[in-house]
């Protein structure tokens, strides 16, 4: 039996997917996702959280263990460059008797010393994973991913990933990447006015509410799925998170109603499945290749209610969940998923032919 470890390290969540395989047969999937904003947390603590993370998997020593990262955007990195080399050697130290491979934009699979040499090819390259995913389903589709912060999409042509867009920035300058998510983007990141009694009100660029607040009061997730911190640190029931979305207009639930806070949370969502319909326009216009008619997968908190709907609206007429195929949980943690399946298939020299449900 063959043990891999797949891991996602993101500046406010850490995912980690284990694949136990037996020559081309998986055999078990266990997925694993903990909040850690390393900002709050600090840097110093990722090694441990990593460690305590790997102990989780049991007795097994691991055969290869695979990385992706996202965390080196955070702040409190000076640079993409300081923060790639801190989480290379946060893993290093965390598993430093494994096989250790970092995932670049190129799709391979890097020892720790060739990461460090090429910093900003290994920075963001998650969605690479994913999109290798998806060529597995389809020759020609598009995977978009909405995460609790961010939207990734990823076009796939002919089998091969077709992304133009190598680092975060030529991503959302091509539409690729959309800072826009389920759980933690800002109100105020989304719209600048809301409607409040039919006048188009300006909003508070306060950080007061964020998208899973909107989310939360619109039905689309539980407060089982709102996992991050909230904005005021209060909890996340319906009238904490309509109190949030009311502070957004400088005001409370005793100046809204919670009908009128729900009418600025519809809104925020239009808005919201906004941001992607215009990232798709110009992600088409950049690959000059209309993808409407091939199939489109959805992942993430956020997949279907925001992910799918968008594509729906912009012309996909073949949109499935992502957990259709890979299972719920997996298709929460898709490049985390994706990269474990990729470093098997490595260590194998074939493809694993049970790997999808369906």
């Amino acid at each position: 039996m063959r043990v891999v470890l797949g891991w996602d390290i993101g500046g406010a969540n850490i995912k980690l997917t284990v694949i136990r395989c037996r020559g081309d047969a998986i055999l078990d999937v266990k997925v694993f996702t903990e909040y850690f904003p390393i900002w709050k947390r600090g840097r110093e603590k990722l090694p441990y959280k990593l460690k305590s993370m790997v102990e989780r998997v049991g007795s097994a020593r691991p055969d290869l263990v695979a990385i992706t990262m996202t965390a080196e955007l955070s702040d409190i990195y000076f640079s993409k460059r300081e923060g790639v080399t801190h989480v290379i050697d946060s893993v290093e130290e965390a598993m430093p008797t494994l096989d250790l491979r970092f995932l670049d934009v190129h799709g391979r699979l890097l020892t720790p010393d060739e990461a460090r040499k090429r910093p900003l090819e290994v920075a963001a390259a998650n969605w690479y994973a994913s999109g290798w995913l998806a060529s597995k389903l389809s020759d020609t589709c598009l995977l978009v991913d909405t995460g609790s912060t961010s939207t990734s999409i990823v076009p796939v042509v002919e089998g091969k990933v077709a992304a133009k867009g190598l680092n975060d920035l030529e991503k959302l300058m091509v539409g690729e990447l959309v800072y826009t998510g389920a759980l933690r983007t800002n109100v105020a990141a989304i719209v600048s006015h809301v409607p409040v009694r039919g006048v188009s009100t300006p909003v508070s660029s306060e950080f007061f509410a964020q998208s899973g607040d909107i989310h939360l009061l619109l039905g689309h997730i539980t407060a089982e799925d709102y996992t991050v911190d909230t904005p005021d640190g209060r909890g996340v029931s319906m009238v904490e998170a309509a109190a949030r979305v009311a502070r957004v207009v400088c005001a409370d639930l005793d100046l809204l109603s919670m009908e009128e806070v729900k009418t600025i949370a519809s809104y925020v969502y239009e808005a919201q499945l906004g941001q992607i319909l215009e990232a798709l326009e110009r992600l088409t216009n950049n690959l000059k290749v209309d993808l409407r008619t091939s199939p489109a997968y959805v992942a993430g908190v956020g997949g279907e209610f925001i992910a799918g709907k968008a594509l729906k609206m912009f012309g996909f007429r073949d949109v499935k969940p992502l957990s259709w195929f890979i299972g719920s949980e997996a298709a929460k943690t898709v490049p985390s998923y994706a990269l474990a399946l990729m470093a098997a298939e490595f260590l194998e020299g074939r493809e694993l032919r049970n790997w999808r449900l369906s």
